[in-house]
């Protein structure tokens, strides 16, 4: 069986669900509007040139999971994949799950985004295995860190492996990854066929010098 990964933001997602979450939770009134869209602001242009401080941004984006009910926020998360979400499925990125799903592969959702936010989107893909940031929980509520270690650049390679380690027909031979950002390129190396998938400028240069495939999902 081959292994085919997909990052969600700005690959399979015309947008950054993550980002995308603290802009709705502004919208909702849900967050100091001025205070949050800054700092939400900073956080996005730190990860898109590479110097995002993953537990610095948990801290941020997780406390609005940690002082809000467990059925609070499951209201407002099915408010956000209906209403955001599903307008930036890329038909093009569906149609690659369902052309990887009829060669037998294992397809797979990989994201630095956290698991709460990212689980009901995986599923509205029909995907079933997520590998994603994982936020702590103390007595079943959500706390503002995380839990092991960041599904985000090495991170991602260390959480896949661990995830492999239970897999028993999986490998990383002839396996695939499709994303958009140069903080993936940890994993990128590591796969059979990487793919820059709407490229951010840096990953474009070096797929390009590399000779690997890019191509887009937008319609």
């Amino acid at each position: 069986m081959t292994l085919a990964l997909f990052d969600l933001d700005n690959t399979l997602l015309a947008g950054d669900s993550d980002y995308g979450w603290g802009q709705f939770l502004v919208s909702l009134g849900a967050v100091d509007a001025d205070v949050y869209r800054k700092a939400n602001q900073q956080f996005y242009e730190d990860y898109k040139t590479g110097q995002l401080d993953i537990h610095e941004y948990a801290r941020f984006a997780f406390k609005p999971l940690s002082e809000n009910s467990q059925e609070q926020l499951e209201e407002w998360r099915q408010r956000y994949v209906n209403e955001i979400i599903r307008p930036m499925m890329t038909a093009n990125g569906q149609e690659k799950i369902n052309w990887h799903r009829r060669q037998g592969d294992t397809v797979v959702i990989i994201t630095a985004t956290n698991s709460f936010i990212t689980r009901p989107i995986a599923e509205s893909f029909s995907v079933e295995h997520l590998i994603a940031t994982e936020p702590a929980r103390k007595n079943g509520q959500f706390i503002a860190e995380i839990s092991g270690i960041p599904c985000f650049k090495d991170g991602k390679v260390q959480r896949l492996n661990a995830w492999l380690d239970g897999q028993a027909e999986l490998t990383l031979e002839g396996s695939w990854f499709y994303s958009d950002s140069h903080n993936d390129l940890p994993l990128l190396e590591q796969v059979s066929h990487p793919v820059a998938v709407d490229p951010d400028d840096e990953l474009r240069q070096i797929a390009t010098e590399k000779g690997w495939e890019i191509t887009s999902f937008r319609d």
